[in-house]
């Protein structure tokens, strides 16, 4: 595909080939079907990154279809060869959507934005330098925090300890450090933004990936009165319908 066929100077050959403009529609027949399927989230229910994602196609109003990866059953089934095949850095959220496998939480998430812009809810402003404010408090939590203190780090961080003692308790230490840290910055950032959200009276991409944030402090065991302005602009988006559909208790592989 792709290359002109050769074409034989035969008559009776020459009319068994189709036209240019049938073969374009039998091209893009493949297209069509990969873009009229559902498409297919592969995550796990607590995993913070695919939480984002179904939260943004709730938001996006995207039906799709839910396939677990259990990151502890068998040492992890992300980690196999069969999921490593969608996503070679073997981790969860991977969406196969418009015949794409898209992973990397924030990239499907403005893949979505790109490609539906007028679905749903907009999750990026208008003007350059507002969408510029809400990518940057997002990366301080998909870039600065999540990733500091996600399975991964905690399972390396952990093997330096003997006990199981130890090992929990210095994952809990670690993980409250890293979470109030990044909090203290994105506080302050938000004092300047937030309206009844992060960034003004509408659900933004900040918003999106805040929410499952909090979930992990909560796990960590910070003290959220710390973060006042966090606390509330995450139980605002909490009370939407898409934040309540995304949620970890509403998945079919809770435990």
């Amino acid at each position: 595909r792709g290359l002109h066929p050769h074409l034989s100077q035969s008559p009776m050959a020459a009319v068994a080939v189709a036209s240019p403009a049938k073969r374009a529609r039998e091209d893009e027949a493949p297209a069509a079907a990969a873009d009229a399927a559902k498409p297919v989230l592969y995550s796990y229910w607590r995993s913070t990154c695919s939480w984002r994602v179904r939260i943004a196609l709730a938001l996006k109003g995207i039906d799709y279809e839910y396939k677990a990866v259990h990151l502890l059953k068998d040492g992890g089934e992300q980690l196999k060869d069969e999921f490593a095949a969608l996503n070679p850095m073997r981790e969860v959220p991977a969406l196969v959507i418009d015949g794409n496998t898209l992973t990397q939480s924030m990239s499907i998430i403005e893949y979505l934005e790109d490609t539906r812009p007028t679905a749903g809810v907009k999750l990026l402003p208008g003007s350059a330098a507002e969408r510029a404010k809400v990518r940057a408090m997002a990366q301080m939590i998909g870039c600065d925090i999540q990733p500091v203190q996600n399975l991964r780090v905690l399972k390396r961080f952990m093997a330096e300890f003997s006990t199981q003692e130890e090992k929990d308790a210095k994952k809990l230490e670690w993980g409250k450090w890293v979470i109030e840290t990044g909090f203290r910055g994105l506080e302050a950032a938000l004092s300047t933004t937030a309206g009844k959200y992060a960034c003004g009276d509408e659900v933004t991409l900040v918003d999106v990936l805040l929410v499952p944030q909090e979930y992990n402090a909560g796990r960590f065991g910070v003290d959220m009165s710390a973060f006042p302005t966090i606390a509330r602009v995450c139980a605002a988006a909490k009370e939407l319908p898409a934040f309540k559909a995304a949620d970890p208790s509403e998945m079919p592989d809770k435990f």
